[in-house]
């Protein structure tokens, strides 16, 4: 496996290959109930854009806390072509 992060799309489905010299796995992105909209060379981003910003919204302590111990922030974005959504109050 090559360092950094390596997409290889594939029949079905995508790997998505992370890696370092400290760590290292696979994320698997197959059609599912949420992600039938997006073409098979986008799957992968589509599902895991949409499962970040699932995930954040619970507002789940833990899952925060574990974000930043790891220094991850996700921001989610508006998609082009739509009106940008009211600002939360």
């Amino acid at each position: 496996m090559a360092p950094g992060i390596v997409v290889k799309p594939g029949q079905g489905g995508t790997r998505v290959e992370i890696g370092c010299p400290h760590q290292r796995g696979i994320l698997y992105a197959v059609r599912s109930q949420a992600s039938w909209v997006c073409g098979d060379d986008l799957l992968h981003a589509h599902a895991l854009a949409g499962f970040l910003r699932e995930l954040l919204r619970l507002e789940e302590p833990r899952v925060e806390a574990l974000l930043r111990r790891w220094g991850l922030y996700y921001r989610d974005l508006p998609v082009e072509g739509t009106p940008p959504s009211d600002p939360a109050p």
